[in-house]
């Protein structure tokens, strides 16, 4: 299943693990880890990082959208998440 995760960017959701805010400190901490890495994928077009999706494969994406917002994508339907283009 295919999730519009902000700004034009889609994600598999059937290969995410976890959606996670990105306000502690340990996350942060496993962004930059992820990053040193070149595990990072940074899908938030310049803007605030709200939360983290963990994947399968251990890469991490980066999203400026909320936990909340991507779940609500998550559970509507198809056409829902392709009228929330930019935000």
């Amino acid at each position: 299943m295919l999730v519009n995760i902000g700004y034009g960017n889609i994600v598999n959701m059937d290969k995410v693990i976890s959606i996670i805010r990105a306000e502690a400190a340990p996350i942060k901490r496993m962004i930059q880890v992820a990053r040193d890495e070149n595990m990072a994928v940074d899908a938030t077009c310049g803007r605030k990082t709200k939360c983290i999706l963990v994947m399968e494969s251990g890469h991490i994406v980066l999203s400026a959208l909320l936990p909340e917002t991507i779940e609500n994508r998550v559970a509507g339907s198809p056409v829902a998440e392709r009228s929330h283009e930019d935000e």
